[in-house]
């Protein structure tokens, strides 16, 4: 294996480029920081590492070696179980919790992206073989493993690259008002404030937005209910909320409107920007599972869908 050297090492270069370059440290805590950070950095080395043995393995005819990558795979699935478990642990501690659809889709983000380096690893190691075939040289084939890498990592960004509220909805500010001790944003009641000071506080300090799906599969993908708490954790951790465990009526809570699919949310930030709210429930992913296209059923055509 030892004329493979090189090929393997590029192979682990690239993938770990894969998995570094996917690696972003956020308010949204995936990955957290900095053991969990090292820890994914760690497991990238070990994808990318996977990877790059694939194509000398076929080629020494060490067939056995790629039921390595079955033994990868259940691995990674393990990875997406721990993370789940990890974020489900931590549930508890949040003043607006993640919601189990949000913490579902960190954990599929993780195991997607140890794939992304094994990819990544297998395709420059096939491009390098390929340059081996054609008798190039060897700074010729590192070149083009470098390029056909790139070229995969940038394919796999775009195919992973995650869709925004902003891209299926407009959020504008919406005015807060009560009628009685129900706080109401734009007709739409949300939750019964009793307490007098509470009111007071939400018509000083509260902010509120009303987000508009743009089309019928937007609105169905608003209405989960996993989506509208992501987007309410979201708000909450960019801005700061001010509330504590035990202080529910500042619990920001997104309601749907059920005449037309628009969902509005307030809250008592402790940063109360309506900009920087609006941008926030804007720049909140929509979640995998939340996503849904009923105007594509041969039924959705055909009805109202709502």
């Amino acid at each position: 294996m030892d004329k493979h050297f090189i090929t393997i090492a590029i192979s682990i270069i690239m993938g770990v480029i894969a998995r570094t370059y996917m690696m972003k440290i956020d308010y949204r805590q995936y990955p957290t920081y900095p053991q969990a950070y090292l820890s994914h950095f760690t497991l990238g080395v070990i994808a990318a590492g996977l990877g790059a043995v694939v194509i000398p393995a076929i080629t020494e005819k060490e067939y056995v070696a790629i039921t390595f990558l079955a033994i990868a795979a259940q691995h990674f699935r393990d990875v997406r179980s721990m993370e789940r478990e990890s974020l489900d642990n931590i549930e508890p501690t949040e003043l607006v919790p993640k919601g189990t659809a949000y913490i579902e889709d960190i954990a599929k983000t993780f195991e997607a992206r140890n794939y992304m380096a094994i990819i990544t690893a297998t395709a420059t190691g096939t491009a390098m073989y390929l340059g081996n075939l054609l008798e190039f040289s060897i700074l010729m084939r590192v070149i083009l493993g470098v390029i056909v890498g790139a070229i995969v990592i940038i394919l796999l960004n775009r195919m992973l690259q995650t869709r925004l509220v902003e891209d299926i909805a407009d959020v504008k500010e919406a005015k807060i008002t009560f009628e009685g001790p129900i706080l109401t944003i734009a007709g739409v009641g949300v939750m019964n404030i009793g307490l007098k000071e509470s009111r007071e506080i939400f018509l000083k300090s509260g902010i509120a937005v009303e987000i508009i799906p743009r089309d019928k599969n937007a609105t169905a993908v608003l209405s989960n209910a996993g989506q509208r708490q992501a987007i309410q954790h979201n708000a909450a951790i960019q801005l700061g909320i001010r509330k504590d465990m035990d202080e529910p009526d500042f619990t920001p809570i997104a309601r749907r409107n059920p005449n037309n699919g628009n969902i509005v949310m307030a809250i008592v930030a402790m940063e109360p920007n309506i900009e920087c709210l609006i941008e926030a429930v804007n720049r909140t992913p929509v979640l995998e599972s939340s996503k849904r296209k009923p105007l594509d059923s041969y039924v959705g055509k055909k009805v109202n869908y709502k």
